[in-house]
């Protein structure tokens, strides 16, 4: 069965998504999660929310999808033993190295892979299963042509089906950590891709001043029929920042999506259903890489927040009222924003038509509202909240979702009295102490057992059937049938309240061990570039595959960032994803690996990875301590790579904004006049930091074998 998969910031979220239909949540602690601004569950409430969720059927997975520094390894331990303990159904997880100290220390304990850990071909797939995941939730890029082969692999897959998009490739956008020290890997985007740049090609700006990389949100709504007949095993909603209200209606949405194509063989959304959609929140929609959509149609240069839905235009303004002309209804306090040279909104708090105040007003009418904001005649008016819409979502979700049960009594003069609960999955049984009597007096009718059993109080449970086979003429006291209830919905939660299991064992690795060397390696592009550095280097890296082959042992290919389907190569290579760690034999690893930790660095030396290079993220000091920890824990010596002097990748994107103008080379500018340069490369956007790296610490020093530079 496939999975509708909720996003859940804090306690009434996830209320929401069970009342919603959700089979299952994910949220984060206040630690470790890669949405550190979302609510988050302290650890008293993630053990309330485990129970919640597993007395109505509902799974739970805790994302723990940061990336771990050195110094907090036992502190995130000490974190995962705390969720396996309490019977957490799988952890998210992305950094490499504590995905394999988890696997081995807590071998029960599922773990999924998270969309951070770039997972965007069948070999990296592959991977991921070979070393234990449960589940890749796939990078936001992968077309649905390429999910079902990877369903070969006979692992399962998650997809995103709605909510925010990145820029970048997930797990791969250095722009928030190198230019505003707020890494995305660790949680704490400031989401430069929402803020306006310019375009400049060929020194000429071809577009000012917009919102260029701030992507529309993915909505699939309407080919939920394309996921179900594939096989993917779940389908998740983005959205752990978002209303409790926002939680109920996408999940409301997609489970009628789901059980409509199961019952009927179609979907049935309507397009009432697609513009409530749109009233909760949007930034415009696209079905994103997914299905193929259009490069065109992936952005929202106009605006990176809510759109809302289109109201009508100003037609006049007169005597301080702004008169509207509606193409859609407006209630009393609706929320609207009108567009123009002053971008202005707020809540509608009286509303006018012909003069007269009026509650709501319909389709077609013209009305006009108080509006103290500049505004113009033909200015567009936006829909920005629903009241009606609002209220209704949050009377559904104050009606707590019940569990059916089937319910059967029996009862004889004297026997003692069966009771059963059956959920469809758990079944439980109580024989009374009690044996029935034959009434002297007042028999015990089928209707008192009945209005007795029902009397199910605040618990989760509501009766679809019962069958109460009795005796005539039977004598029952109540309060025998009452304590019989208790004890069968303390033992049905009991069931209902499943427990993982917990097994903890101790973790251990081969590696090899390398010499101390003090190598000087470079990236180059192009011949010219190779004449000028062959004697100076003691490895040289290139991406342009024809010189790599002219050259042969002389220098290094480096591969591309992304790979949907690896080419076969025998050779040493510089690899970037880990679908070529699963494919390749002699390779060295990319900064793209992440490696934030000494046992990412010894996880990957075990699996062959020649030499390493570790993240562009981390400074001096965090680097000497993966290496003395290493050293330490292992008693050997790591083969590291830093690179020194560069212009940092900060994205690599599959979208291009290059695309529409028959060129290669651009240059964004942002705000502070900071020009990033934009190449065009494997069919890829790739954006540099707009100032050069040029680390002047002596790495060597502190046992890094290898520093790089990139020309």
């Amino acid at each position: 069965m496939t999975e509708l998969l909720s996003p859940v910031g804090n306690m009434s979220c996830l209320i929401a998504a069970i009342n919603a239909g959700c089979d299952a949540v994910y949220l984060s602690g206040i630690n470790f999660g890669a949405r550190s601004f979302a609510g988050n569950f302290t650890n008293d409430e993630i053990l309330t929310a485990i129970k919640t969720c597993h007395l109505y059927g509902v799974k739970i997975y805790i994302t723990v999808n940061t990336l771990i520094y050195e110094a907090e390894v036992e502190r995130f331990m000490n974190y995962i033993d705390f969720l396996h303990k309490n019977n957490v159904d799988a952890v998210i997880m992305q950094d490499i190295g504590m995905i394999d100290l988890v696997r081995k220390t807590y071998p029960n304990l599922e773990i999924h892979a998270s969309t951070q850990m770039f997972i965007h071909n069948m070999d990296g797939v592959e991977f991921c299963k070979k070393i234990g995941i449960k589940r890749v939730v796939l990078a936001r890029e992968t077309p649905i042509e390429l999910i079902k082969k990877m369903k070969k692999a006979n692992i399962e897959l998650e997809v995103f089906i709605q909510g925010a998009l990145c820029m970048s490739y997930s797990g791969q956008c250095l722009m928030s950590s190198l230019i505003g020290n707020r890494s995305g890997n660790r949680g704490t985007c400031a989401q430069p891709c929402r803020q306006k740049y310019s375009l400049e090609i060929n020194n000429k700006i071809v577009d000012s001043n917009s919102y260029l990389l701030s992507t529309k949100d993915l909505n699939t709504l309407e080919y939920i029929d394309e996921f179900l007949s594939s096989g993917i095993d779940s389908l998740k909603i983005e959205g752990r920042m978002k209303s409790k209200e926002y939680v109920y209606l996408v999940t409301s949405l997609y489970r009628k999506a789901i059980d409509n194509y199961k019952k009927f063989g179609k979907s049935k959304i309507t397009k009432e259903d697609i513009n409530n959609l749109k009233s909760i929140f949007n930034r415009e929609f696209t079905k994103g890489f997914l299905f193929n959509e259009n490069n065109d149609n992936f952005t929202n240069t106009f605006r990176p927040n809510h759109m809302g839905t289109k109201l009508g235009k100003v037609v006049d303004i007169k005597n301080n009222r702004v008169y509207i002309k509606l193409i859609d209804s407006l209630s009393i306090n609706d929320g609207i924003r009108i567009i123009g040279s002053n971008d202005s909104g707020g809540i509608v708090n009286s509303i006018f038509k012909n003069n007269n105040k009026v509650s709501f007003a319909n389709k077609n009418d013209l009305i006009s509202i108080i509006f103290k904001d500049k505004v113009e005649i033909g200015d567009e008016v936006l829909k920005t909240t629903n009241h009606k819409l609002i209220t209704y979502i949050d009377d559904k979700i104050k009606i707590n979702k019940k569990i059916g049960i089937d319910v059967y009594f029996k009862a004889e003069v004297n026997s003692n009295i069966k009771l059963i609960f059956d959920d469809g999955l758990n079944k439980v049984e109580r024989i009374s102490n009690y044996v029935v009597e034959e009434a002297k007096k007042s028999p015990t009718t089928k209707e008192q057992i009945i209005n007795n059993l029902t009397k199910l109080g605040n618990s989760i449970y509501k009766i679809n059937n019962m069958i109460i086979d009795v005796s005539s003429n039977i004598f029952i006291p109540i309060n025998i049938i009452n304590e019989l209830r208790r004890v069968a919905v303390d033992k049905l939660n009991n069931k209902r309240l499943y427990k993982t299991n917990y097994l903890k064992e101790k973790y251990s690795i081969e590696l090899p061990d390398f010499k101390i060397q003090k190598c000087k390696n470079i990236l180059i592009n192009n011949y010219e570039e190779y004449i000028r550095c062959k004697d100076k280097f003691n490895i040289i890296y290139t991406e342009d595959e024809n010189l790599a082959n002219m050259l042969k042992d002389n220098v290094i290919l480096k591969l591309p960032r992304v790979n949907e389907y690896l080419k076969d190569y025998n050779k040493r290579l510089l690899v970037s994803d880990l679908g070529s760690v699963y494919k390749y034999k002699n390779i060295d690893c990319d900064f793209s690996f992440n490696v934030f930790n000494s046992y990412s660095v010894a996880f990957l030396h075990s699996i062959g990875v020649n030499k390493i290079t570790l993240s562009l993220e981390l400074n001096y000091k965090q680097i000497k301590q993966i290496i003395d920890s290493y050293e330490s824990r292992y008693k050997l010596h790591p083969n590291l790579e830093v690179i020194i002097d560069c212009f940092e990748e900060v994205m690599v994107c599959k979208y291009n904004l290059l695309k529409n103008y028959n060129t290669n080379e651009g240059y964004l500018i942002d705000r502070f006049n900071n020009k990033y340069k934009i190449i065009k490369k494997h069919n890829l956007m790739y954006i540099y930091n707009y100032q050069k790296r040029d680390l002047k610490e002596n790495y060597f020093d502190i046992g890094i074998n290898n520093v790089r530079i990139n020309l």
